[in-house]
């Protein structure tokens, strides 16, 4: 059948929904994700890679290490908490819509079922004066995170996922701040030209956040440091943002949110090491990394030593290069109507970079 049929478009952005809209309407906390280098290994970014991510075979898409393991163990754990009900996740592709038969069978293959789809037209930018077009994906990404807002309930968090290569930190950042209104239009529009995003598309965006509730739906947002970034450059998004080298980082984190187990920490951790070719010195390092960025607080690190060591993750003897941050117990009030503040269970002692900054600069690159 042709996708035309089964998608609904809008500009470049085609939306191919697999669950009923009541469905979806209901559910309070939806996971989103880059495929291109956060999920699949794709290169697309230039002529030659389109293609050969067009005759690629399913089987063939190779993904980015761990990444099926970590998605599983989020979809089992959300299963048991939540009477069987599958993991409410989407993905966002730069891949063109004729791709959509091959991703959705590459995901069943690894036992993913999402409940949409968000493709680019980039095809139609397969003309000498359009080239340029195929790398602009920072309307799209945004216009496609705001439709999907739309079928969403009001409340609705989200644990969103993408990587350095498309600054996808300005993406969802971005998509934050025009959500909860915390920039005006008028920003807005100077942003988006910034960063090259169509006039057209600039007013697609505008007119979808006229229609989506005042809320800041970003619970979580986790960038694999694919292209190898610097992770204090991520600093200026606040704490909220997590840079990661690899999905062991993104597991350990996720069972400190309480969406995985720790078992599920374990399994990725040994899918790195058995079928990827991590080694305990890299395990080890993605650990301490994360303890000495204060990510992980004391209660979550003493409980990751006793199981990782039992599973031979990291050695008997390894210790933190320094002391993990305490939970803090004093109450904690916004100093003003725009801070937000980190969940509890993130409110570390002697923390004090702010969870979400009250105006970012997208602007200024400072990598």
């Amino acid at each position: 059948m042709d996708w035309r049929k089964r998608a609904q478009t809008l500009g470049d952005v085609v939306y191919f929904s697999y669950r009923p809209f009541q469905e979806v309407r209901q559910v309070e906390t939806v996971f989103v994700w880059d495929l291109d280098k956060t999920y699949l290994d794709t290169k697309f970014e230039t002529l030659k890679g389109l293609f050969q991510t067009f005759f690629e075979k399913p089987t063939e898409k190779k993904n980015v290490p761990g990444t099926a393991v970590l998605v599983k163990s989020l979809e089992d754990f959300w299963k048991k908490k939540h009477f069987g009900r599958d993991l409410p996740l989407y993905f966002v592709t730069a891949s063109p819509p004729q791709l959509e038969p091959k991703i959705i069978e590459k995901l069943r293959y690894d036992g993913v079922k999402p409940f949409g789809l968000f493709c680019k037209d980039n095809l139609q930018n397969l003309k000498p004066k359009r080239f340029w077009r195929l790398m602009l994906q920072i309307g799209f990404k945004l216009q496609a995170l705001l439709e999907l807002r739309t079928h969403l309930s009001e409340s609705v968090e989200q644990f969103l996922f993408g990587d350095d290569s498309e600054s996808d930190a300005v993406i969802y950042s971005l998509y934050s701040d025009i959500c909860s209104r915390r920039l005006d239009r008028s920003e807005i529009r100077e942003i988006l030209k910034a960063f090259h995003v169509l006039g057209d598309q600039i007013e697609v965006i505008l007119d979808l956040q006229s229609k989506i509730p005042v809320h800041d739906p970003a619970r979580k947002i986790y960038i694999n440091l694919e292209a190898d970034t610097d992770a204090e450059y991520y600093l200026k998004f606040g704490r909220r943002v997590l840079p990661t080298f690899n999905s062991f980082q993104i597991a350990m984190d996720l069972y400190q949110e309480k969406m995985l187990s720790i078992e599920h920490v374990v399994a990725v951790a040994k899918d790195l090491m058995e079928n990827y070719g991590a080694i305990v010195d890299e395990m080890e390092q993605s650990l301490d990394g994360m303890i000495r960025r204060q990510v992980l607080g004391a209660p979550v690190v003493q409980e990751l030593l006793k199981v990782l060591k039992e599973n031979h993750i990291i050695s008997d003897d390894f210790q933190p290069s320094v002391e993990p941050p305490e939970i803090s117990q004093e109450p904690m009030e916004p100093s003003s109507e725009k801070e937000v503040l980190p969940p509890p269970h993130l409110r570390f002692e002697g923390v004090f970079e702010p969870w979400v900054p009250e105006r970012i600069d997208y602007l200024q690159d400072y990598r």
